[in-house]
């Protein structure tokens, strides 16, 4: 283990407990994450004024996940209380006519499992970090949760309550948790 920072120190005093990664961050670091993640939140709340509903799911809902770091394309509904991960919005991809549906959460980091054994002290484990991408025409039901890798295909469904752990192909509908496919979306007949 190398030297210890000021801020780590401060962090471990202060009774947080911080895996190794951590032991680099600086003072500045540490208020900077402050005052930006303090923003971020303050966006993500404003994302459900009840006030602003009429312009909210499909013009100020995606120009806020763009302000937090999001690639957002057009004719994009947000619904109510859609949750990302604030400090790691750049990994988050939706293109254009996407339907993210109220309470979906968005998450790009977890806690990297391949190096954990019996004994050890699960906050000691470092994050992992991939991107999530939402092809173009795809729709998550209400309550969905998407986790970090994964690709949702164009004009996929994935239905209410679901976990999304692996890819979904395009044109298919998942369901569950974890999702699966349980069905091929087929081709219009003329």
């Amino acid at each position: 283990m190398g030297k210890k920072s000021l801020g780590y120190r401060l962090l471990c005093a202060a009774g947080l407990h911080f895996p190794e990664d951590y032991t680099d961050v600086s003072l500045s670091r540490i208020f900077r994450q402050f005052f930006l993640s303090t923003y971020r939140r303050f966006l993500l709340n404003t994302m459900n004024w009840a006030l602003l509903e009429p312009i909210n799911p499909r013009l100020l809902r995606p120009w806020i996940l763009r302000r937090l770091g999001a690639k957002v394309g057009k004719s994009v509904f947000i619904g109510e209380h859609v949750n990302i991960d604030l400090n790691h919005a750049n990994l988050i991809t939706i293109d254009d006519d996407v339907h993210v549906t109220g309470q979906t959460t968005l998450l790009c980091h977890k806690k990297d499992m391949t190096l954990y054994f019996k004994g050890d002290n699960y906050s000691d484990l470092q994050y992992k970090l991939a991107p999530i991408h939402l092809c173009k025409g795809c729709s998550t039901g209400t309550g969905t949760l998407v986790m970090p890798g994964v690709t949702i295909g164009e004009g996929s469904i994935i239905g209410a309550g679901s976990l999304v752990t692996k890819d979904i192909p395009s044109w298919s509908i998942a369901v569950g948790r974890p999702a699966k496919v349980i069905k091929e979306i087929p081709h219009r007949e003329e």
